[in-house]
């Protein structure tokens, strides 16, 4: 399972394994207050998207694009993640104020997408044939 939580919200036990996913440290957050497990902050989006952004809702489309492409070199972590959340709890952990656009939303996004989404179809296969008989 994986959630996305603020960091500044009190830690649980159903949080799992807590994770930071922001490239800076939280302001004003203890090490020990904000108990975090493990800090990728190489899966975080660059210095210069996350400028970009600024959480602006009106870029909030083209930075998940952006940050989806950036994604694409950080396979291991990703890799890594999903192996974690397919044995346990994974709570994403951000620092942003804006609970819905955010680089956590997108990463549970993707993390998700690639362990349920639907099977892929191999080149070649050709087209898919659906019936069109009515009962």
């Amino acid at each position: 399972m994986i959630l996305v939580k603020r960091v500044y919200e009190r830690p649980a036990p159903s949080d799992g394994l807590r994770v930071l996913v922001d490239r800076l440290w939280p302001r004003g957050l203890t090490k020990q207050r904000a108990a975090v497990d493990l800090w990728l902050k190489d899966i975080a989006p660059s210095t210069p998207l996350r400028k970009w952004f600024g959480h602006d809702p009106s870029k909030w489309s083209r930075f998940r694009a952006r940050y989806r492409a950036e994604l694409r070199t950080r396979r291991e972590q990703l890799e890594f993640l999903r192996k974690k959340s397919r044995t346990g709890t994974v709570t994403l952990l951000f620092g942003a104020r804006e609970l819905e656009r955010n680089q956590a939303v997108v990463l549970k996004e993707i993390l998700q997408r690639r362990r349920s989404g639907p099977a892929r179809r191999k080149p070649g296969a050709g087209p898919v044939r659906r019936s069109t008989k009515t009962h």
